[in-house]
This record gives structure tokens, sequence and C-alpha cells, in this order.
């Protein structure tokens, strides 16, 4: 984890999201209590963000870049819930479950972010409940996708729940049809509850059918009608 360098500043705060959503709804008292001690924070792919079970005074806020949101039942299972990429609100659920991360996060890619004091936070959001509505419904999408997630996994066979992966991530993350594959096959495995062999195996199957092509790491998507009925089909 690299911390900010005050000589220079990792994000531009003019084009932040959550800059302007402040700029919206508080005042300058306001805004500084919130973003006066934000800090400025750079994560490298692979390392974490917020750990499970550790106790956070933070919420924070992701700028660019890709985590995934992680669930470990015990020293053998981890599930990952969803998938999100930046501009994004992340750790919010640390202002309502007692500063205890009830998940970890987890870079995918290189991740620029800031966090702020939740304490500080909560308190100005609770004369400002438009502001709250705001980043409640800019931050649902994560916790929408996660339960999709989960219905996906109770009542598809395998090949639905990778064709569900495949498009979201097209969706919901790359926003493209062709893109570097950021997830291993393990991550994948985890994403679809199955294992890393059914992974491979299906992957396989959906290029030799024409629905992707691989380059490299980079997955095209070639036929997203017929994921999508897979799907549909479970």
């Amino acid at each position: 984890m690299d911390f900010k360098d005050d000589s220079h500043s990792l994000i531009d705060c003019n084009n932040c999201l959550l800059n302007r959503l402040t700029h919206q709804y508080l005042n300058e008292d306001e805004r500084n209590r919130v973003c006066g001690k934000a800090t400025q924070l750079h994560f490298k792919k692979g390392e974490s963000i917020l750990k499970q079970g550790a106790t956070s005074t933070s919420i924070g806020f992701l700028h660019k870049g890709i985590v995934k949101f992680t669930y470990q039942k015990d020293a053998t299972k981890n599930y990952i819930m969803t998938v999100v990429s930046g501009p994004k609100l992340i750790g919010q659920a640390n202002l309502f479950f007692k500063e205890r991360n009830i998940f970890s996060i987890i870079a995918i890619e290189d991740c620029d972010t800031c966090f702020f004091n939740s304490r500080d936070m909560m308190a100005v959001l609770e004369n400002h409940g438009n502001l709250l509505l705001v980043l409640v419904d800019h931050s649902s999408d994560m916790f929408q996708s996660s339960i999709f997630n989960f219905i996906s996994l109770a009542h598809n066979h395998v090949y639905g729940r990778i064709a569900d992966i495949l498009i979201f991530l097209w969706e919901n993350v790359y926003k493209k049809s062709e893109y570097d594959f950021s997830l291993t096959r393990k991550e994948i495995s985890e994403f679809a509850a199955c294992s890393h062999e059914n992974v491979i195996s299906v992957l396989s199957n959906f290029n030799r059918e024409g629905l992707i092509t691989f380059e490299g790491r980079k997955i095209i998507i070639k036929d997203l009608d017929k994921l999508k009925e897979i799907s549909k089909n479970g």
C-alpha cells in the first residue's frame, strides 16, 4: 500500500464524483469535516483494501481500478460476492455494522482511493438525508449484483453461472465486449462457486462454440445473445 505523497496528489479532486456531490449538498464547514482529513491511498493488484472481521473507522471512495468483495467462510472456502470498478463508494457497510468489516475488499487491478472517517461522515449525513440517499443509490448496484449472483448460484448449473459472470463483467465492470481479463480462473471459480477445472472446461466450450474468443489475456465476447440464452436457461 502506497501512502499519499503530500507533494503529489494521486487524485484530481476537481474530477471526483464524490467531490461534486459534497459541493452540491454540504456547506464549506461540513465539506472540510468530511474531506479535509481524507487520505489518498494507492493499492497494487492483490492488496487488501479492507479485511473481513477487522475493525475499521473509515469508508472509502474508489476513484480508479477494479476490486472484488470477498467472504471467507472458513480456512478453505472463499467466495467472491461481486466485482466493481471505480468510481464507486466502498466500505460503506461500516456505517451500519459497528465498524467491523463484514467482508474483504481486494484490488484486482491497481486502485486509487480516498478514505474518510466514518464517524465524521455519519455525523454529516444525519443532517443531509438527500445526500445519504444519493450515496446509497450510487452504491446499491454492487449489493444488487451480489444478490443476483447468489440467485444464480442457487438456481443455475455451472454453464449458467459462468455465462452470468461473463455478462456481468461486460455490462457492469469492463463495459465493453472485449477486455483484459483481470480475474484469474481461480477467482472465477470463487465467483461461480465451482471448481477451477469446471471454469476451464466451460470457457473452453464457450470458445469452441464461438461464444467467446481468447487473445492472450483478452476475452472477446462474440455472441452475447447466446450467453444470455444460456444464462436464462440456467
